[in-house]
């Protein structure tokens, strides 16, 4: 993984079984509200990739989980601003209060991947799935 201080924004890939199958939670972009993403945002002052990614799983997504490994980065171009975010692997510990009104679905890793709107989403899926087989 690169640079930590190059990094804007940090997210969570969350992941649990339900039915015996392994699903993926998505929520809608607050921005862009057809496109579904992984909940992720801001690097706040003092605050750890790590922490800022749970942190937005909770407020994005309404969901508490534990990160498992770093999984892999992406960078981007918003409206004035260039992003760089930092993805972790994490596992679904149960529901929380969220502070954002975002719909939020689970999905199986095949409807995920054609739930997703971004082809770097849809890759860092695609790669955690296959070393997960």
């Amino acid at each position: 993984m690169g640079d930590v201080t190059s990094l804007t924004h940090a997210g969570g890939v969350v992941f649990r079984v339900s039915e015996g199958r392994r699903e993926v939670l998505l929520v809608r972009s607050r921005n862009e509200s057809h496109h579904w993403v992984f909940p992720k945002g801001h690097i706040e002052a003092g605050e750890s990739p790590e922490e800022t990614a749970l942190r937005e799983v909770r407020e994005e997504a309404g969901s508490r989980a534990k990160v498992l490994a770093p999984v892999g980065e992406c960078e981007f171009e918003m409206p004035g601003e260039w992003v760089r975010v930092r993805y972790f692997s994490m596992r679904y510990c149960g529901p929380c209060a969220a502070s954002e009104e975002r719909e939020t679905k689970w999905c199986p890793i095949e409807r995920a991947l054609e739930s997703l709107s971004f082809e770097n989403d849809r890759q860092l899926l695609r790669e955690l799935h296959n070393a997960s087989d």
